[in-house]
């Protein structure tokens, strides 16, 4: 397949350009860089794409959005958090929908954010939308990717957990204060996690696009969510080091704001009902398995 990327060089996209081209297929990254003679690149900010001398794309894996991790939240942080999605997504599904031939299948990105703090409630893909920036977000995100299906084609919109990988992510910034015995439970601990590791991600998406009945919004997360508790815990165990530390709600809130809340204390205990469904069999079901891959790697 012809299959066009969007955030190629990012966490997932880098894995998953060098999983495509190892499978066979023909991956063409849609690049920022308007140096002479370089298509296609678009400039998501200013609604500028050219796609020059691309044609018959089979595929289209938008993953492109500014990290919603990186930096204290303020106005101005989150109207960008906002508009990457929104725009560069309203921007490359108005544009296929508009192509001819279409592609057969459009991925875009979109999170577990979506279902807000859910407590210990489990949420799948019939889950409405919770409360919350994040929430907010994802709603607007795989709204702006509608012209994509009202033109006849496949969407569908991962819901992505927090992705395990040593490259990049949330679990990169996390080996340091464990190796060094710093780390341990966030609040009370009894906040879910909803998880998946890099390698499952990979391959989920290739399986989506070879998959013609999944449409729509699909959770692309571990079928077992765990605690923070259950979380540090097992990554101590698995790096053999103490998690003796606790962050404090209040110092959680005190150092990273409205994104401590929404990122570190909020509770999703997401599912993937669609996946379980469709037949497909994860990698990695439990996180020990997840984690002592990735250490052993």
């Amino acid at each position: 397949m012809k299959v066009l990327v969007t955030g190629s060089s990012g966490l997932i996209g880098s894995a998953l350009v060098e999983s495509l081209t190892a499978n066979g297929h023909a991956v063409i990254k849609l690049l920022r860089d308007e140096s002479p003679g370089n298509t296609p690149f678009w400039e998501p900010e200013n609604s500028v794409i050219n796609m020059a001398g691309v044609t018959d794309i089979d595929a289209v894996i938008h993953l492109a959005g500014e990290p919603v991790a990186e930096g204290r939240w303020n106005s101005n942080r989150k109207a960008r958090i906002l508009k990457s999605r929104v725009a560069g997504t309203r921007l490359i599904t108005e544009f296929f929908a508009k192509s001819d031939p279409k592609p057969k299948v459009v991925i875009t990105a979109s999170g577990v954010g979506f279902y807000g703090d859910c407590g210990e409630d489990m949420v799948d893909e019939k889950s409405g939308r919770g409360k919350g920036f994040l929430a907010e977000v994802a709603e607007q995100w795989e709204e702006a990717a509608l012209p994509a299906s009202d033109a006849g084609i496949r969407l569908v919109n991962i819901r992505l957990g927090m992705v395990l990988s040593l490259s990049g992510g949330a679990l990169k910034e996390m080996i340091l204060p464990y190796k060094l015995g710093l780390a341990g439970i966030i609040g009370n601990g009894k906040q879910y996690m909803s998880w998946i590791s890099i390698d499952d991600v990979v391959e989920i998406i290739q399986f989506i696009m070879n998959n013609q009945s999944i449409r729509g919004p699909v959770n692309l997360v571990s079928p077992n969510p765990v605690t923070n508790y259950q979380f540090t815990v097992t990554l101590g165990a698995v790096l053999h080091r103490p998690t003796i530390f606790r962050m404090p709600a209040l110092v959680a809130r005190l150092a990273f704001g409205e994104m401590a809340k929404e990122l570190l204390l909020s509770s999703t205990r997401a599912v993937p009902e669609k996946l379980t469904g469709s037949g497909y069999r994860f990698r990695y079901p439990s996180l020990r398995e997840a984690l002592e891959h990735l250490a052993g790697s």
